[in-house]
């Protein structure tokens, strides 16, 4: 018994003579139970990675500039995401759904990959009108990023 409280006493004077600092008080109480068991990444980021994830694997789109605009906007669709947070591929299927409904958004979203083509590659984008054919050399048609969008949202769909 003896042993017992002088090994707590030395504990107790070991801890009077060390200085405070919040990591060692963390530490001695267990972390406070604020992460058992839980990740410390939001669960609207967790959506938005994964959605970036299967973008990124199952995109064919070998300069980049459709999944870079399609993970921006997947990233600032709060409510989209929020809407699926347990599900994300349902929110980039609902994405994918409202820019290929209206032509004027799919016209728009290829305007914008146009722009983060010229961005990444540092050269002047071929902008494609409505209406007018594709200039040749343009990688990025209305009908090409149509086909490409459409392609993922029925992987998406099969995965679902």
């Amino acid at each position: 018994m003896s042993d017992d409280k002088n090994s707590k006493k030395i504990e107790e004077e070991l801890k009077r003579q060390q200085k405070f600092s919040m990591a060692s008080a963390i530490g001695r109480s267990g972390g406070g139970g604020m992460l058992k068991g839980a990740s410390p990444i939001p669960k609207q980021d967790q959506a938005v990675n994964q959605i970036k994830d299967f973008v990124n694997q199952h995109c064919l789109d070998p300069s980049g500039a459709i999944k870079s605009i399609l993970n921006r906007r997947a990233k600032n669709s709060t409510a989209l995401i929020e809407k699926h947070l347990d599900n994300p591929k349902a929110a980039l299927a609902e994405l994918l759904q409202s820019i290929l409904d209206k032509d004027t958004v799919l016209y728009e979203f290829v305007r914008q990959v146009d722009v983060k083509w010229g961005e990444m590659y540092q050269e002047r984008p071929l902008f494609q009108q409505p209406g007018d054919s594709a200039h040749p050399d343009d990688e990025y048609t209305h009908e090409s990023v149509k086909a490409d969008l459409i392609s993922l949202l029925q992987t998406v769909q099969n995965s679902l």
